[in-house]
């Protein structure tokens, strides 16, 4: 790709301000010229009346000799001082676009870090230098979760890979028999592959707000009700409770349906791999004492959380035991998806144990929706 290439701004913005100057100069010296000595000619007449030949053009020798030494200094000394300012202005313009350009190229070598200082030279410039930060900031995150991904996919993978690429090699040695066992593995570590294409794509399109949300007033209790229901049948099976509290006149929330009912379903299928046969998940709801939020939580009296591990739960693939989390079959990226989920609806999520084998509590809130008007 070829660049223009030639004088810059600052030299380019210089000089059409010193052509300016010229151009008014060269104009005021030919007005002056051209209509001076005729207006002064006339009030010599209206005032010393009929004068000699001799006399009239010593005088108006005399007028243009002053005159012409007068315009000149002048104009030599507003140019100067138009030549000064135009220096400063042009200083105070071209350095910012200096700066911004250089920031540009920055940006388009791949340091996503950089940012470039609001000059005070106007709401313009003040506009461009927020626009410019704000695209590097959002190309600085997009980058962030790139790598993150990258990495995350890198790590995640190397288990089912490796045991599909076992599998496949000791079937070609003949070692393993095409039996139930056998393709029962290879169904599982593709499905977990799937899995986990499917939930680091909805994670990644929440984490850069590219979620198509459909939002709409939701009763409380159709959400709870529809979550419960969704995942009943795999408690009975587990022979784990579930139970739902939900308070009368909870109202709505502001929401997409699908996607809170993915974050609670979310909520409850982890839950269900952490709580024993025997134990219980129950779900409630409640307003917040500000009235503008209402709280959904997840409670369950399974394995609970470390209070050292609590900060990083929502973190992609961050497995307090990766080992046994591996065993209950979560892609270790369900409660990251949950994060991200809520906070693209304005809401928050946090959870909260009392430490292993005291179960554990997590909670999103969700604003409420405004109630509509009466006709």
């Amino acid at each position: 790709m070829t660049r223009a290439r030639g004088t810059g701004l600052a030299a380019r913005l210089f000089l059409a301000q010193v052509l300016v100057a010229v151009a008014g100069a060269a104009t005021l010296w030919l007005v002056a010229s051209a209509v001076g000595p005729t207006i002064f000619h006339d009030h010599l007449r209206r005032v010393a009346g009929a004068v000699s030949a001799q006399t009239s053009l010593h005088v108006e020798e005399a007028f243009r000799s002053a005159s012409a030494l007068s315009i000149t200094v002048a104009l030599l000394a507003s140019l100067t001082a138009g030549l000064a300012v135009s220096a400063y202005v042009t200083h105070r313009i071209a350095v910012p676009v200096g700066r911004l350009a250089q920031a540009a190229r920055a940006l388009a070598a791949g340091r996503f870090d950089t940012r470039v200082t609001i000059p005070a030279i106007g709401a313009e410039f003040a506009t461009l230098t927020d626009s410019f930060n704000a695209m590097a900031s959002r190309l600085e995150s997009i980058e962030t979760t790139r790598r993150r991904l990258l990495a995350d996919l890198a790590h995640e993978m190397r288990t089912p890979v490796a045991t599909l690429a076992g599998y496949l090699e000791g079937l070609e040695d003949g070692v393993v028999s095409v039996d139930s066992a056998t393709v029962g593995v290879l169904r599982a570590q593709t499905a977990r592959l799937a899995r986990l294409a499917e939930d680091i794509t909805a994670v990644s399109l929440a984490e850069e707000h590219r979620l198509d949300l459909h939002l709409r007033a939701v009763p409380v209790d159709q959400l709870v009700a529809a979550a419960v229901d969704g995942v009943r049948e795999g408690f009975a099976d587990k022979g784990v409770g579930l139970f739902a509290h939900v308070g009368a006149g909870l109202g709505s929330v502001l929401a997409d349906p699908d996607r809170i009912g993915q974050v609670l379903t979310n909520l409850l299928g982890n839950a269900l791999r952490h709580t024993p046969p025997s134990g219980s998940v129950t779900v409630s709801a409640r307003v917040s004492g500000s009235r503008d939020t209402v709280e959904l939580a997840v409670s369950d009296t399974g394995e609970g959380i470390p209070p050292s591990h609590l900060p990083h739960i929502f973190e992609r693939f961050y497995r307090v035991d990766r080992a046994r989390d591996r065993a209950h079959g979560g892609s270790g990226i369900g409660l990251a998806i949950v994060k991200a989920l809520v906070e693209a609806h304005g809401g928050e999520v946090s959870a909260v144990s009392a430490g292993p084998g005291r179960g554990s509590i997590f909670t999103i809130s969700l604003p409420v929706s405004a109630p509509e008007p009466t006709p």
